[in-house]
């Protein structure tokens, strides 16, 4: 009850807790304020000002001794599976280092489980010291006709599911091509959320002029997946909020924040969010902490990289009467920091309790368990051969053929035409162009689908690797220089249930078991980055010379972003929407 609130606020009655003495980050005004206490009730912030009259005799007071008060801090945008943790584990590796909240899109799971996905993620967020609000998944499947997924959510279902508690809106809308062209399904969703006043968030890389304008008009407020910084001076300018990620593989802050900031922009309308955050890069760089000292590191000012981590994404979803600010009224999420450029957290307060200090947590997490239904998710009808991944043609020398090109650290590819030897009747990659041949075996319904074709960027000279883990249908994704590699890698992924592997002459090198909904494991997260890390050492002895391999790989399936891509039914051309043949004639 409030009344309680009102009582601590005016001396009446004892606050639970006073911090005391601290430097705050006001983010309401962009000020940095002196002297200021903060005196907390229950969950909730009753004072901020000089809280003398409000200690008492079971006061506990936090003399912090002028360092810096925040607020705590929150993802715009995050997938909580792409950590391959469960939600609790996630919990603690996020929460020492100062992330008090996420809003998360589980489309990962949604694709795999539907909205039973959802809701379980859902149940294993409540009561967690972090709150988790959600975004329901918009495109399930996300290429409908491009890619088998293990799971379709229509219109009903996020009208249903938009009245849930803690669900802020309606998640990344990717299929943009269908807004413009009127999708019926796509504008229903759209529409559902319209009417319950609840936000839409937005996916459409390159999206400029009257067709950026006609997105936003149909009701997409915000987007996490700007390019370059003409299309993210054009969102701002049109007053979509632009969601600069820094994640794992996917790295935008740098490229658009220096633009902004060179062209005097106001940044309240800028959110700070991660996307995919790798379990060895939460524990060694950190999670929101790491995103706003890298947009300091680019030129922000320190107080509007706070704003931009807390008040304004608070703000954009419409919960900043609960959270963002350090502000009466609000739920009691405050961060002691040391230094505010060098942004090292110390203490973390969430929920008017000390959960962390020192970076390590301090509170107790319930322990958690998956129903069968969400760990037998591989459903692959028999087990690959060698067979399966060769690539024939009639010709006797060489084909020209459809190639894919990553580009690191962006989640784009290019499209290319390539030359390559034929020997035997079969196209061959060549590691010396570094390019590998890819394949997609779907998982969900036991079609037998295998998508082939190529790849150049990975560097891989010998062996193979695979995952359970491609966005977004998350059927098998293996690229690898040998077929009966790339065979036995498939084959070990399905006998995990799920899984991330590499292997090289038959041989497991290392496999990373994620048995639920072959996304995540239910291992603490310090085992599951040792296994990471383990993995990644064995891909980088086949060649591999990629940052985040496995987000790269992750990424290739994913047929909503250009130019070209791979599904379990074969290529896809993004711009037309269209599967292309990978020989070309």
């Amino acid at each position: 009850m409030r009344e309680g609130l009102v009582d601590v606020a005016l001396g009446k009655a004892p606050a639970d807790l006073v911090v005391r003495g601290g430097r705050l980050v006001d983010v309401n005004t962009g000020e940095l304020l002196s002297g200021v206490d903060v005196a907390i009730k229950g969950e909730r912030i009753a004072l901020v000002g000089d809280a003398a009259r409000c200690i008492g005799r079971g006061t506990r007071v936090i003399d912090v001794k002028g360092r810096f008060l925040v607020p705590g801090l929150l993802d715009a945008h995050v997938h909580i599976e792409s950590s391959m943790l469960t939600v609790t584990q996630f919990v603690r590796a996020v929460l020492p280092r100062g992330t008090t909240g996420v809003f998360a899109d589980p489309h990962e799971i949604a694709n795999v489980l539907g909205m039973r996905g959802v809701m379980l993620m859902l149940e294993e967020s409540e009561g967690l010291p972090l709150k988790v609000f959600v975004t329901l998944p918009s495109c399930v499947p996300s290429s409908p006709g491009l890619e088998t997924s293990g799971a379709e959510i229509g219109p009903g279902d996020i009208a249903e599911g938009l009245g849930w508690e803690r669900v802020v809106g309606l998640g990344e809308v990717m299929n943009f091509q269908g807004v413009l062209a009127g999708d019926r399904k796509m504008h229903r969703e759209m529409g559902a959320a319209l009417r319950v006043r609840k936000v839409i968030e937005g996916h459409a890389p390159g999206l400029l002029g009257g067709e950026l304008s006609a997105y936003a008009a149909a009701g997409v407020r915000s987007d996490h997946e700007s390019i370059s910084p003409e299309e993210a001076v054009q969102k701002l300018r049109l007053g979509m909020a632009l969601e600069l990620r820094e994640g794992s593989a996917a790295k935008s802050l740098a490229a658009l924040v220096k633009p902004i900031l060179k062209l005097k922009l106001g940044t309240r309308h800028c959110l700070l969010a991660t996307d995919d955050r790798h379990p060895a890069d939460l524990l060694k760089e950190g999670h929101m902490d790491h995103v706003v000292r890298r947009a300091i590191d680019e030129g922000a000012d320190p107080v509007a990289a706070v704003q931009m981590a807390t008040l304004n994404t608070a703000e954009h979803f419409g919960v900043d009467g609960d959270v963002g600010s350090i502000s009466p009224g609000r739920l009691a999420d405050v961060l002691i920091v040391d230094d505010i450029k060098k942004f090292n957290v110390g203490v973390v307060v969430a929920n008017g309790r000390v959960v962390a200090e020192g970076g390590k947590l301090t509170a107790a997490l319930p322990a958690r368990r998956y129903p069968r239904f969400a760990r037998e998710t591989v459903n692959v009808r028999r087990k690959v051969s060698q067979e399966d991944f060769r690539v024939k043609a009639r010709v006797v020398r060489w084909v020209r053929a459809r190639v894919i090109e990553l580009v690191e650290g962006q989640v784009v590819t290019k499209q290319r035409v390539e030359r390559l030897r034929v020997e035997g009747g079969l196209v061959r990659g060549d590691s010396r162009r570094g390019i590998a041949k890819v394949a997609v075996v779907e998982r969900h319904r036991a079609t037998s689908n295998i998508g082939l074709g190529f790849v150049r960027g990975f560097g891989i000279r010998r062996g193979a690797i695979a995952s359970s883990v491609g966005h977004d249908a998350h059927n098998i994704t293996v690229v690898g220089m040998s077929d009966s590699d790339m065979a036995e890698a498939t084959n070990a992924i399905a006998g995990a249930r799920g899984g991330q592997v590499a292997v090289s002459g038959g041989e497991i090198l290392a496999i990373v078991r994620l048995p639920i909904a072959g996304l995540f494991s239910d291992e603490p997260v310090e085992v599951v980055a040792a296994q990471l890390e383990k993995l990644h050492r064995a891909t980088r002895g086949l060649g591999v010379g990629l940052e985040s391999p496995f987000m790269q790989l992750a990424f290739l399936p994913l047929a909503v972003i250009p130019e070209l891509r791979i599904t379990d039914l074969g290529l896809v051309e993004v711009g037309r929407k269209k599967i292309v043949p990978l020989l070309v004639t």
